[in-house]
């Protein structure tokens, strides 16, 4: 980035990452510097883990190494966290709250990390956050998209450095109704736990708050990881909604779409899938040309065309001979949040490394660049990351997909402005 040519906003960031670089190298040395070992949890067996937990962690493990050679684009070319050397410790997110609780103490109380990035599942990161907070230990949610998570409590050592889900679910209302003017009916399938409910909710409320009287079919909520979907694939096509909508991710969607092809279901019925861009990197894709599909943000096929993103996408093809889906995407997006919260921390301490409480400190209300643009941690206290997103229309071509009719929606077209909780904002207009 030139100096000449950056906004005030970008000037501040890349001035303060660069200061805080030449601060700690005048202060310690590679083999002096004690590691920073952060703790990632992701899916590394089950049914999330080949489209989901495997990309994310195939991101943190490239990312990671990357930062400490010092061979990312700037504003993150100086070596590591300030310098410090990143050492990460993976743990499976498979197995539920239960079992994730007591691996979370596990890696604070007997591993001793520094720091947690982590969770895909949203029933994971609203279990987890209270013992973060108890803990103290600085956590970073590096997928997790349900807005109960700050809308429904408040958390000091606690971040999410990407949009919450909200923002999928009111932009694929409105690129709907874009499509389709005069749309009368719709249905639902999405996963009976906080992601699926929420999902539902906000894509529900969207379309009666924008064409009041349209008419819900049916609303499907089969347990996650059900794995069978025939009976609700049934019911879709015997309520004949005009248009479908699905949260569904990981391999429940994989499963959903293999076993409504075969069907028809989405031969005279308009689909639209919020978390479906990870599907379409699988050989051989049936997802068919028609579907609405969208990444959690502006990620992936969708990501802007900068120094960043080509970064990843170039690093990624050759460490693992595939493209980066959005969850890497978002795992690299949340440790330059990190790197940035650090180094501003840093730089404020003198070059000395920041305690846990000047991180937060430097994390509340920060804006970062990453792979898929500006990311401004401005809902929740400052906690809360904010960005657009964008939609595409599949194009399937003898199996391979391409998108069509890109729609990108700004920040305030799908999220709630601070302070006010998203099902609020729906019923009140989605006023911005």
């Amino acid at each position: 980035m030139s100096i000449l040519s950056a906004t005030p906003r970008k000037l501040t960031l890349a001035l303060t990452l660069a200061t805080a670089g030449i601060m700690a190298s005048t202060t310690a040395t590679a083999d002096d510097v004690k590691p920073i070992k952060i703790g990632v949890v992701t899916f590394l067996s089950g049914a999330a883990s080949g489209p989901f937990g495997v990309p994310a962690k195939n991101a943190a493990e490239l990312t990671a190494a990357q930062l400490n050679e010092g061979k990312l684009p700037a504003p993150y070319n100086t070596k590591g966290l300030g310098g410090a050397p990143i050492e990460l410790v993976f743990i499976d997110e498979n197995g539920g709250t239960a079992k994730q609780v007591s691996e979370y103490r596990n890696l604070v109380q007997q591993q001793n990390v520094d720091i947690v990035v982590g969770y895909i599942s949203s029933g994971d990161c609203l279990a987890v956050a209270p013992v973060a907070e108890e803990l103290k230990k600085l956590t970073l949610i590096f997928d997790c998209g349900t807005p109960r998570l700050f809308e429904d409590a408040s958390y000091q050592y606690v971040f999410r450095p990407v949009a919450h889900a909200t923002m999928d679910n009111v932009a694929a209302a409105r690129f709907v109704l874009e499509r389709n003017p005069e749309l009368k009916s719709y249905a639902g399938i999405n996963q009976n736990y906080a992601w699926g409910q929420d999902a539902w909710h906000d894509f529900e409320g969207t379309l009666q708050a924008l064409k009041p009287g349209v008419e819900a079919k049916t609303s499907q909520m089969p347990k996650l990881g059900a794995g069978q979907y025939n009976a609700e694939i049934s019911s879709l096509m015997a309520s004949r909604p005009e248009v479908i909508h699905s949260s569904f991710w990981g391999g429940d969607l994989e499963g959903f779409v293999v076993q409504a092809l075969p069907r028809g279901l989405f031969r005279n019925t308009l689909t639209v899938l919020t978390a479906g861009e990870t599907a379409t990197h699988r050989a051989n894709n049936q997802i068919p040309t028609g579907t609405l599909i969208g990444a959690r943000g502006p990620h992936a096929a969708f990501a802007p065309d900068n120094e960043l993103n080509r970064w990843l996408r170039a690093s990624y093809r050759e460490q693992f001979n595939a493209d980066p889906s959005y969850p890497s995407y978002k795992m690299t997006q949340t440790l330059l949040g990190l790197k940035a919260a650090y180094e501003k921390a840093q730089a404020a301490n003198e070059g000395k490394a920041p305690s846990t409480e000047q991180i937060v400190t430097a994390f509340e209300h920060l804006t970062f660049e990453s792979p898929s643009g500006d990311v401004s941690m401005s809902l929740g206290k400052g906690h809360q990351a904010v960005q657009g997103t964008t939609f595409g229309v599949v194009k399937n071509d003898n199996g391979v997909i391409s998108f069509t009719d890109l729609r990108h929606f700004k920040p305030e077209e799908v999220t709630p402005p601070e302070g006010v909780k998203s099902i609020d904002w729906i019923k009140g207009g989605l006023k911005y």
